[in-house]
């Protein structure tokens, strides 16, 4: 049981009164425990952006040398943060915002944070109503009759009933406590919305690079096919090995695996979709643009980690639920102080309904009650406890979301840098694999080259070509999870 001086009692009692205080803890951010910048270095920054940037800028120049102008050197205009990108404005493509719209209106995860939402702002206006007074009227006629005689009494009265008088601020906290858990409910709705969003784009992603490898296995097929017949019949004509067959029908029955395999892939990404959308997919959607168009999504910068204290969702989550913490202290250390309930009515009462409102009949009753802990056995001490410890627990919640965020947002940044240089590498390997399969092939009819080198050759163009449409869907993912992990996404736009 905690001890307090009569003085700091009475003292308090007063400032409380007076200044309708709480006994809450003076709340301040902890520090962010991530550093002041993102990671920098050549993992950060794309080789192959760097010189396309170098070559725009060199041949700019030399232009305006040439025609007798004068270039001064500009600043290129940052690119907007994440935050103040509304998801429309973001996401270009108005199939993919179409889809969007629909998993927006009917995701039944969103629904429910959304309800979510609804329960505990009815929670907090429970809370907020405490505060006030509960006033109510009241009539009652009560007749009897005992040993011959009949008499009858008639009641009309409005009052309150108990009532406690937040002198201690335990209520005020409550009612804090009641608004931080419901703003934290709603910042998780927006984190909801956020991954609802980045789901429905990467699944989209997914399906259309599904189709580009169905399109590219299904072609792969038939030239394996029309491979296959053809060195079939010169075998049959005896200017082709029994070998070269074999290989080529290994070469078609790899092929036709690998287009059972997509096949699915397909089916199972528009399952998918359809699952997150909460609607099937309507037959009256705008026509796709590719999925590794370069112009699908806006740039968007990343800023400062610390603008992710103030704009990413879940982080102000855990600000919130630090909070509600912190004013549940409040509450417990008001458990401490005396309890004031207040009761009171004021009326009439007749012993007949004609004089219920005559002079005399007033009626009136006033109840205030006290309550004093002495001895809990430690149940306040140990309820006080139980909320300190919760705020640290709130805390470290807090400070492990923002490390979480400092690694989601650097772990994108850098994907965003490297896959640049990975898919441009990848569309390279696509045109010589082009070059040495159609050189391949020239020399094998003209008899120059084994058959097993224009296999070779065909299987090499197809696996480059499978690399190019792998990679170009990651890079694609991964700009949707940048824009998430940067808090991207619940504005509407």
């Amino acid at each position: 049981m905690m001890r307090l001086k009569p003085g700091a009692c009475m003292a308090a009692f007063a400032f409380a009164m007076l200044a309708g205080c709480t006994l809450d803890p003076h709340y301040e951010r902890p520090a962010a425990p991530v550093a002041a910048t993102y990671p920098q270095g050549d993992a950060y920054e794309s080789t192959s952006a760097a010189v396309h940037a170098k070559a725009t800028v060199t041949a700019t120049a030399e232009a305006a040398s040439g025609s007798g102008a004068t270039t001064t050197a500009a600043s290129a205009t940052p690119a907007p943060l994440a935050t103040d990108t509304a998801w429309r404005a973001f996401f270009r493509d108005e199939r993919l915002q179409r889809l969007i719209d629909i998993a927006l209106a009917n995701n039944r995860d969103l629904r429910v944070a959304a309800l979510n939402v609804a329960e505990y702002e009815a929670q907090y206006r429970l809370a907020r109503a405490a505060l006030a007074p509960s006033i109510s009227a009241s009539g009652s006629l009560t007749r009897e009759r005992t040993e011959g005689v009949t008499s009858s009494v008639s009641n009309l009265s409005v009052g309150t009933t108990s009532w406690e008088i937040d002198f201690f601020g335990r209520l005020r906290s409550l009612k804090r406590q009641a608004l931080e858990t419901y703003l934290a409910t709603d910042a998780s709705r927006q984190s909801t919305q956020i991954s609802l969003i980045a789901t429905v784009a990467t699944d989209y992603l997914t399906l259309l690079a599904d189709e580009r490898l169905l399109q590219l296995t299904e072609d792969t097929v038939k030239a394996n096919q029309s491979t296959f017949d053809v060195t079939k019949r010169v075998q049959e004509l005896g200017n082709s090995s029994l070998l070269d067959v074999q290989q080529a029908q290994n070469s078609l029955a790899s092929a036709r695996a690998s287009l059972a395999s997509y096949r699915r892939a397909v089916a199972q990404d528009r399952n998918n979709l359809v699952a997150v959308l909460g609607a099937p997919i309507p037959d009256d959607l705008p026509p796709p643009r590719a999925f590794d168009d370069e112009s699908m999504f806006a740039d968007i910068g990343a800023g400062v980690p610390s603008l992710l204290l103030t704009r990413r969702p879940d982080i102000v989550q855990a600000e919130h639920a630090l909070k509600a913490a912190n004013a549940n202290i409040g509450a417990a250390r008001a458990a401490f102080f005396p309890k004031i309930e207040l009761t009171a009515s004021a009326g009439t009462s007749s012993s007949t309904l004609s004089n219920l409102f005559k002079a005399g009949t007033g009626a009136w009753a006033f109840a205030p009650s006290v309550s004093v802990p002495i001895f809990d056995y430690g149940s306040n001490k140990a309820s006080l406890d139980v909320a300190k410890i919760e705020k640290q627990i709130e805390v470290a919640d807090y400070e492990s979301a923002i490390q979480t965020a400092f690694k989601e947002v650097s772990n994108a940044l850098t994907a965003r840098a490297t896959y640049v240089d990975q898919v441009q590498a990848d569309r390279d390997y696509v045109a010589s694999a082009q070059r040495y399969y159609t050189l391949a092939e020239a020399r094998y009819k003209a008899g120059t080259d084994s058959f097993l080198t224009f296999l070779d050759a065909q299987r090499t163009l197809f696996t480059a070509q499978q690399q190019l449409a792998t990679d170009s869907l990651s890079r694609q993912a991964n700009l949707v999870t940048l824009y998430k992990v940067l808090g991207g996404g619940w504005e509407h736009g």
